[in-house]
């Protein structure tokens, strides 16, 4: 797909191609691995999982001490926490009466906490919705879109979902669960962040109010983390609503550390799902998410009725392509022990067969420690440097607009396109399946020409 505007693209063509430039740009710009936050619309997506509301709607047909509807509860009680609490409750009532038998003995000891029982429940509706709706990826309706998310790397996910469809889409990834996270153990990469617990550790869930709020008191490890992915790496928010107390928790520690107030982030993305985009759409760019007390926050919006394209465009970034997050994992974390001096007695294994046995092949394992002989496509993207936004700029303006517009001013006063080859003004680069529009100095000092009125002439290709 270009990444140049073409008269006859269909605006929803060009909406994508631009997006899909930006994307590539702030990857490229930050030279790292993007973080993922993943939502619960993701799961909801691929395998029917339930929504918060659908998830205590069957809570409630499954106890019998739950004897009023749903609406009753959000009636009288409103928070959804709060909802959970009290149906927590019931349940444990439950379990100790006419639903004794709906839970193992195990569960009936004085160590097992009040809210366990739902819990439990919890644990094994959506493990039974992952076994039975999820078919193997390659059988998938969305199976091109999963392929296209797995080809991302990223540096780490994050998710406040509990099932475990992640672990299968990232078998590479470490999972690491709820009070893992707040121990403040060492965090490297390749590594998926389940902050709300899991279903294989049902215990740890964190669904009542009074889980939010332990959990909410013990996250300033967790918050610190967060801003330092964000200072380092591009982040996209999948399968969140803008009105979500997640995202918005989450941005709102982001919101902290800007030094400036006001504009759009330019690393945060927010992807949301619209079924009614079509070729004359031309969704928004940013989006304003309110976040604590009275405060808001502008990232980058992406609307798509498919993920496939964003996915692809987050992936084009082919350093860590060809590399195993697994292998990085352990590289980073032996290389840790290596350099600590506080333990000198302490014993060091490095398993460098892992390593090496890892790696795909030699020129992945180069990228990896960052050894590359200069070759002659690394030349030719030295000398053509400027992405189409950076060109415009270059050129005066804010975006890449007013490049294209001389771009094609040339080609009808001159009858020649810089763009149609590569030459001394202009390179395409094709990652994935995007193509990238990369001009040189040559073109910077030929649009000037151009701008300014002057005689110009053009290169021979």
């Amino acid at each position: 797909m270009s990444v140049g505007v073409d008269a006859k693209q269909v605006r929803y063509d060009r909406y994508v191609s631009e997006v899909s430039e930006d994307i590539g740009e702030v990857v490229q710009q930050f030279g790292c691995q993007p973080i993922l936050f993943i939502g619960s619309g993701l799961p909801r997506r691929y395998f029917g999982a339930p929504s918060w509301e659908e998830l205590l709607s069957h809570l409630a047909d499954k106890c019998s001490n739950i004897d009023k509807g749903l609406g009753f509860y959000k009636q009288s009680l409103a928070d959804p926490l709060l909802i959970g609490e009290e149906f927590g409750r019931l349940y444990q009532e439950w379990a100790w009466s006419g639903g004794h038998n709906e839970f193992p003995e195990s569960m009936f000891g004085e160590d097992v906490g009040v809210h366990d029982y739902i819990k439990y429940k919890i644990s094994q509706h959506l493990s039974s919705l992952i076994d039975q709706h999820l078919p193997a990826f390659g059988k998938s309706p969305y199976a091109k879109e999963i392929k296209a998310l797995q080809s991302i790397k990223p540096h780490a996910v994050i998710t406040t979902n509990y099932d475990t469809m992640l672990e299968r889409i990232f078998p590479d990834l470490a999972p690491i669960v709820g009070q893992q996270i707040l121990k403040g153990q060492l965090m490297a990469v390749g590594e998926l962040f389940k902050i709300h617990g899991c279903v294989s550790e049902p215990k740890g869930i964190v669904f009542t109010k009074s889980d939010y709020d332990a959990f909410s008191k013990k996250k300033k490890f967790l918050s610190a983390k967060l801003l330092t992915f964000f200072n380092e790496h591009p982040l996209i928010f999948i399968g969140y609503s803008a009105t979500d107390p997640n995202i918005r928790s989450i941005l709102s520690d982001i919101d902290e550390a800007l030094p400036e107030k006001g504009g759009v982030i330019p690393n945060v993305y927010i992807l949301e799902w619209n079924p009614g985009l079509g070729p004359d759409s031309s969704p928004p760019r940013d989006k304003v998410i309110s976040t604590d007390e009275d405060r808001s926050i502008r990232v980058k919006l992406i609307e798509s009725n498919d993920f496939t394209w964003v996915f692809e465009a987050f992936s084009a970034n082919p350093v860590l392509n060809n590399v195993n997050p697994k292998v990085l994992r352990s590289l980073i974390a032996r290389s840790y022990e290596l350099v600590r001096h506080d333990i000198p007695k302490m014993k060091v294994e490095a398993d460098f067969k892992l390593l090496t046995d890892g790696v795909e092949n030699a020129d992945a394992f180069a990228k990896l420690f960052g050894i590359a002989n200069v070759s002659d496509f690394s030349a030719a993207s030295a000398y053509h440097k400027y992405s189409a936004t950076q060109l415009g700029r270059k050129l005066g303006g804010k975006s890449w607009h007013i490049g294209q517009k001389l771009i094609d001013r040339i080609r009808e006063e001159k009858g020649v396109d810089i763009k149609s080859c590569d030459n001394v003004y202009h390179r395409a680069e094709k990652v994935n399946k995007t193509l990238f529009h990369k001009y040189s100095d040559d073109a910077v000092l030929l649009l000037k020409k151009v701008k300014a009125g002057e005689a110009y002439e053009i290169a021979d290709f």
